[in-house]
């Protein structure tokens, strides 16, 4: 199953439990301003002169390469510029499918999640085998806190494109916040086996992958993939996550008394450390160091 390779990568996991809409922030002020003014904040970068000077025609210029400048205008962090760009493309002639679930993950990314609802919805109207459109679908579904809808939508894209890491990880994020953990873990072991290295693509013009928790779920999940690296014999990690969701302030030796796999090592005097340096951390005082303590060897995980 390639273990160590997938395991190495799961230390990554918590980067899809980050938002990737960008605009989070920015939804506020995208609600309030119009695409106009949103432009003209957007120019008063320094930046914006020495981009613009390189911008092409978009009466002459060709569909792709007006679909690439928004693509560049988008990864530079000028979102409205690039939806007018990929509105320039469609108008040339660029594929309708490709830039409306580009113009619909932008929208998202400034907060704007009723116009890319519409933008996925037009995409599965006309073309209801396209499977990024169903997981963008989801993912607007999933911010919107509609998650029995994400996992609808999730699993549509997953039987249209069963290899797709991303689609899966997205599923168990859902699962994860409707607290079915079995589920969830299951598709994040999926997602790691289809690509190990998903961790470190950061998403790209056509796709979501990255969700938000609260800092309680967050703290959970971190003892959820401590979890999984003990299943797997990776005692090190499976450490650093169970230190990472006390410091978070979850409960792990509680967590841990009902844990048929973990309880193994509730009394372990590492666990026993790492609970009290997290305590410690959350209250101020001074946390204990590895050698105050006899730091036997942990024992083995039973597979």
């Amino acid at each position: 199953m390639g273990t160590p390779v997938r395991l190495f990568r799961l230390s990554s996991l918590l980067f899809l439990l980050t938002v990737f809409v960008a605009g989070a922030g920015a939804s506020a002020q995208k609600a309030d301003v119009s695409h106009e003014t949103a432009v003209e904040l957007e120019h008063e970068d320094p930046q914006w002169p020495l981009i613009q000077a390189h911008l092409p025609d978009p009466a002459t210029a060709s569909p792709e390469r007006l679909e690439m400048t928004a693509d560049v205008l988008r990864a530079r962090r000028f979102p409205e510029d690039a939806l007018d760009y990929y509105a320039h493309a469609l108008k040339r002639g660029a594929n309708e499918v490709e830039i409306l679930n580009k113009m619909g993950v932008t929208e998202l990314e400034v907060g704007n999640r009723q116009v890319a609802r519409a933008f996925f919805q037009r995409i599965v109207h006309l073309k209801k085998k396209n499977p990024e459109a169903w997981n963008n679908l989801g993912a607007v579904e999933y911010l919107e806190g509609r998650n029995g809808s994400a996992i609808s939508d999730y699993k549509k894209a997953i039987k249209l494109n069963k290899k797709s890491a991303p689609f899966h990880s997205n599923l168990g994020t859902a699962y994860f916040q409707t607290k079915e953990f079995d589920r969830a873990r299951k598709e994040f072991d999926t997602a790691l086996e289809l690509d190990p290295d998903l961790m470190t693509h950061r998403g790209g013009p056509g796709g979501i992958t990255m969700r938000m928790l609260s800092p309680a779920d967050h703290a959970r999940f971190c003892y959820e993939l401590a979890r999984l690296y003990a299943q797997h014999g990776d005692v090190a990690n499976m450490l650093h996550y169970l230190t990472t969701a006390s410091e978070g302030g979850f409960d792990v030796l509680e967590a841990m008394r009902h844990d048929d796999l973990l309880g193994q090592y509730r009394k372990d005097p590492r666990v026993l450390l790492l609970v009290h340096n997290a305590e410690a951390i959350r209250t101020g005082h001074q946390p204990l160091t590895a050698s105050a303590v006899n730091l036997p060897s942990l024992p083995p995980v039973e597979h």
